[in-house]
This record gives structure tokens, sequence and C-alpha cells, in this order.
């Protein structure tokens, strides 16, 4: 039950939670069960979250162990949990395990329907569990025929599509390493990333859609393929045109996708080698903003343990919920959605714009397929909110149990409209973590209330805490994300780097033997978190640390504001905050809007929130994945340059902020 129910006129009051969990609700939540089954193995009482949280540090053998089992990991767990704890980096999990990422997603289950796929509103698919799995052993035998074997790399070049999981459980199957890039991104950004990771197969599509227009691919590919030597054999989908091998036979080593499992369509047999824990799963790719992307490797067993304890235990997930996240395959949001599989989930996969068909797409897909989890950005809500649409009055949300919104802070004032405009009764899910461990630090809780503005706990078996810039733990204060004591999702290592030196200066050069996570952060009173920004991006004028995400809160409150971006410019010895803002199509920036601006983050912030200057631009850059790439504006504003453009969706959009004439007065 709700705590309290919104009407489109309600004042919001922040004395109380948002929402709160319906006891009954509650107790019968995964998290709830496995705190039952954990009281036993802990020898505690565990009355709370809090507690249950200590134990999984105190205890982060018998916690491992206690999820392992609690979740049903199939394989050989070993004897030896945790090798070398007080290493970090260095300590080793499970090493006499022995499982297959893929046989754990593609396990037996109750819910015989696997995934759901609309391609905007052209195109609609649906792949049972049957289907998949045999489509699975299709492919892998091909690439096993290909000469493709453990350690190999497997790339793929696809938007959203069934075929791209497909590919990513055939390479793990058979212990190869899946590694993945959006179509989206240009041939300079596809080759900054697969030309490191030299894969042996990668498979693309033809093209895809965007916004109702068809982006055709094949031109980008026939560029690629001479520049990737590694690859023996192009594997292409058909998505726009179902002529595949006509497509196929003019691009260098091409074969469509029928055509290269067509000698193994009686295949229904998967032969899953049994790995160790550590073994590379996937290759994943920094955002590359400010240097050639770094190549972060991860742990199969690692990766399966986290995903799972983070969909069933914080996320609820349960066998034949209906699990969605609006995501690229170029963003890490897409590996933490396809885990779903391993829960028992159905996947709702889509590509594409989210604003089509009047911005309704997305939850027209809601309702027709009954989401239970609705996944999606910070952005993507705030964009939501000026739009006007509200799919509480709308739609049947019935089923909808969670929303889960990560890849910037989400504002207090979006806490609000959800719980307005979406649906009241609802766990609103902020998360965070990243790339670097693909999966999260901070997130929700379907047990605990959500506070305005507030993610609601720490992740549970990580040891996260808040540290001033002498290393002390704070609470109620702003400071460093880190965590203290080993996890099994820490990457496994970088590509490349065999001693070390680029995974140790990457977290551990700021706090030795503590992993340092860049985000700007704060424990609250409830223990719930607020992230203020990436600290790399944390502005210091005057010597005060001020986090970007503070201000963009309260300008973007503004009607007349799209989008913001804020940075520090070297000013006279010392910092001066400039804020350039994309206004909405016809306002144009004049000094009563400036003078509002200003008073609305001096009155929301703090006096010393407030830029020096206010400046206006066509459009705000972003990366592929839609994080704002504020340290490449810092140096395109500095006359420095940017080395990785083709990390950025618009990179067209950084002319607007160079040799501005306003920054030199």
């Amino acid at each position: 039950m709700n705590d309290r129910s919104h009407d489109d006129d309600t004042v919001p009051t922040f004395d109380r939670p948002l929402w709160t969990p319906d006891p009954a609700r509650a107790t019968a939540t995964r998290m709830a069960a496995f705190t039952a089954y954990a009281r036993p193995i802990s020898g505690r009482a565990l009355a709370s979250y809090a507690d249950l949280h200590a134990w999984s540090i105190d205890a982060p053998e018998q916690f491992w162990s206690a999820v392992w089992d609690f979740c049903g990991v199939r394989g050989e767990r070993g004897e030896r949990v945790l090798i070398d704890p007080q290493r970090m980096p260095g300590a080793h999990w499970f090493p006499d395990a022995r499982l297959n990422f893929a046989e754990n997603l593609l396990r037996d289950c109750g819910n015989p329907e696997a995934l759901v796929f609309w391609g905007e509103d052209r195109v609609k698919r649906r792949l049972s569990r049957l289907e998949l799995r045999r489509q699975v052993a299709q492919f892998a035998a091909a690439l096993k025929e290909t000469g493709i074997g453990a350690g190999d790399r497997v790339a793929a070049y696809l938007p959203n599509l069934p075929e791209t999981i497909v590919a990513m459980l055939a390479t793990t199957s058979i212990g190869a390493v899946f590694t993945s890039a959006s179509p989206d991104f240009g041939v300079q950004g596809v080759l900054d990333r697969f030309g490191q990771t030299e894969p042996k197969a990668l498979i693309a599509c033809d093209g895809y859609w965007y916004n109702g227009k068809a982006v055709d691919l094949q031109s980008k590919l026939a560029e690629l393929m001479p520049q990737l030597p590694s690859v023996q054999r192009l594997i292409l989908v058909p998505y726009l045109d179902d002529d595949a091998d006509a497509l196929a036979a003019n691009l260098p080593k091409g074969v469509s996708f029928a055509r290269f499992i067509a000698p193994h369509t009686a295949m229904t047999a998967i032969e899953f080698a049994p790995l160790p824990f550590e073994h590379p799963l996937y290759i994943m790719y920094s955002s590359g903003t400010t240097g050639i992307p770094k190549c972060i490797v991860h742990g199969a067993g690692g990766t399966l343990l986290q995903h799972l304890k983070e969909h069933q235990l914080h996320s609820d997930l349960r066998e034949g919920d209906r699990f969605f996240y609006f995501t690229t395959c170029g963003w890490m949001m897409w590996n933490w959605l396809v885990s779903g599989l391993a829960s028992g989930a159905t996947l709702l996969l889509y590509d594409g714009s989210p604003f089509v068909a009047r911005g309704r797409i997305l939850w027209n897909y809601a309702q027709a397929e009954r989401m239970s989890h609705f996944g999606t950005s910070a952005k993507y809500l705030d964009a939501l909110a000026k739009t006007g649409l509200k799919p509480r009055r709308d739609y049947d949300l019935s089923p909808l149990r969670a929303i889960l919104s990560t890849g910037s802070p989400l504002v207090p004032e979006r806490f609000d409209s959800v719980y307005a405009d979406i649906k009241p009764d609802v766990q609103l899910a902020s998360i965070s973590g990243g790339t670097d461990i693909v999966s999260c630090f901070v997130l929700g809780n379907p047990t605990l209330p959500v506070w305005r503005g507030e993610i609601q706990c720490k992740g549970l078996g990580l040891a996260v805490e808040v540290w001033n810039d002498r290393g002390q733990s704070v609470r109620e204060r702003k400071g460093e994300l880190v965590c203290t004591r080993p996890f099994p999702c820490m990457p496994i290592g970088f590509w490349n780097d065999p001693h070390g030196k680029k995974y140790q200066a990457a977290y551990f050069e700021r706090f030795p033997g503590v992993w340092h996570h860049g985000d700007f952060c704060e424990i609250t009173g409830h223990d719930g978190l607020i992230i203020h920004g990436r600290s790399d991006a944390t502005l210091n004028p005057g010597g005060v640390r001020i986090g970007t995400a503070e201000i963009y809160r309260q300008v973007e409150k503004l009607p007349e504001v799209a989008e913001s971006l804020v940075i520090g410019q070297d000013w006279e010895a010392d910092v001066r905050l400039v804020l350039f803002v994309k206004l909405q199509e016809g306002v144009n920036l004049d000094d009563t809007l400036v003078a509002r601006i200003k008073r609305t983050i001096r009155e929301g912030a703090t006096p010393r929130h407030v830029p020096a200057k206010v400046l206006q631009v066509a459009d705000i850059p972003r990366t592929r994945s839609g994080k704002i790439v504020e340290l490449a504006v810092r140096n395109v504003v500095h006359g420095q340059p940017v080395r990785n453009i083709e990390a950025l969706a618009n990179p067209e959009a950084l002319a607007s902020f160079a040799d501005r004439s306003e920054l030199r007065e």
C-alpha cells in the first residue's frame, strides 16, 4: 500500500517516504525469503536490512555461498570461497568452482517465453525458451566449426535484437569471450574497441531503425572489415532487408546468419563448457571521452552471482516476471538485462527511439506485454516529465512493481513526477554502479521505503562507504564513494594490461587497497544514498567542492531548459562556473531568463552554485550511452584536444563550445 497517493495538484511533503511497501508485499519478496534463509547460516537475528548488510560484509564467504545456493547456481561450487581476502586487488573467489554462464541463463524453468522484441513500431517478434536454446545450440556449433574456442573473442555490432542474445549465449557456452558495441558507433569508435580485443568473428546487422528512419550499415561494414584483420567471419543479421545472403556476398568474409547456422539446424543440445569462476565472460569498454577506451574484462562467476543477487533480492525479479530495460548493446545495462533469463524472467527487448508514436511507444509496450519491471535512464524520465504524458492516466500498469533508473542522478523532483504521473504504488529504484563492475554499488530494496531523492540502500556484499579527502568515513556529508573490501564482480583485469598497472591506476591509486569509484556521494540519515555526480567532474570554485548534479537539478526545473551542462573554467588563478543551456525550441536566452536561472540555482542550492556565465548552445554532447561529457567540453573550452571524438553520439555539438568570446571576459 502506498503511504500517500499523488494527485496532479498534490504538493509534495518530505517528512515521510514517497512509498512504503505494504507489509504483506514486503514479506512475500525474495529479499525477505533470503533473509529468513540466511538466519540459521549466519547465527544472527537479521532483524533489519542493516543487519543483513552488516553480515554480508562481515562474513563474505558465508554470504556469497548463501547467494549461490539460494539463487540455484548451476555448477560445482568447490570447497574454497575466498583466497587472500585482504588483497584488493588480488583476492580470488571460488577458486575450485566450475560453471558455465550460458547454462545458468538457459536453465529450464516454468516460464516458457524467453524474449519479446519490439523494433520501434515496425517489428515485433517472440522467442520461447525452447527456441532460444535451439538457436544457441546451432550458433555455438557454427562458431566451433569456424575454429573459435575458449578464450577467443566474438564481437557484436548489433542493435538490441534476439540474435544479439543468441550470439552472446552461444559464445559464452563454449568459453569464448563476448564483446559488443552499438551500431550507431562510427567506424573509428568500433576500431578503438574491437581493434584492441581482436575478435575472430563479428556479428553485425545490415542496419537499424531510429525515429522511423532506416539507417543502413553496409558502407560502415565495408570500411570496417579490412581494418579488423583478426575477423575470420562476418555474420550478417538481416533487419532492414530480408535478402541477407545477397548483402553478405558483397562484404568481406560475409555470410548471412541463416547460412552460417544452416549446417547445424538439426542441433538441439548444447555442450556447456565447465569453466573456472574467473574465466573471462565479457570485455566492456569505458566511455573513452578522454582517450582510447579501456577494455574491462569481467569474469563469468562474479557477473552471474552479482546479477542474480541484484535481480532476485534487490529488484524482486521472479520466474515469469516481464523485465524491460531501455538500453543499447553498447551500455552495460544490456548485459545486466540479459542476465534476467537466469531468474526465469521474460526479457522485453526494444530497439529504436523511445519517443516514436508521440512518445507513447514504451508505455504501449508496457501495457501490451504486462511489464513487471520498467528500466530506463534518468534523462528519459526528465524528458517524459516535460512532454506532459501521464502514463498513470492513459495506461493499465497494474502489473508494474518496479521502475528502475540509472545513467545519471535522478533528481528529487523526478521522484515526485514518477509517483504522480506513472504509478503511485511502485518501487522506484534509482541504481548506480557502472561498466567497471557491470552492476551496481547502490540500488533498490523492495522491503524498504523510497525517500525523495535517495537511492534506497547499499548493495549486499559490498562494503560501500563515503570517504572524505583524508580517507575518513563520513555520514550526511559529501565525499567519495569507495568499497573497502573485495567483491566477486570486480573486473578480473584490463585487456592488454599484463602487469595490472592500468587497472591499479583506475581504481586504487587514490586510496591504496580501497576501490575508488569516482562518484561524489552522500549517505543520508535514512541510510539511503545520494549521488551528486562524478567526482572527476566535481567543481572547486574558491576551493569549495560542488557536485554538478546539484546544479542540474535546479536548472532543469525550468520549463524553458531542455538540458544543461556545467564546467569549471580556469580563471584568474581560480575556477569559475560556466553553465551551458540547451533551450526548448523557439526559446532564446535573454537577460531575464539568465536572471531566473541564477535565482533558481541560488535559492535551490547555494550562492556558491551560481555560475559566473550562462551561455546558450544548440545541443549538449553526450556519449552513446546517453551520459553528458563535461570533461570533453572542458577540454574544448580550454583549447585542449578531445582525444576520442568517436565515443560521442553527437560530436558536432562540441562546436557550440569552442572559442566563445564570452569566455574571454
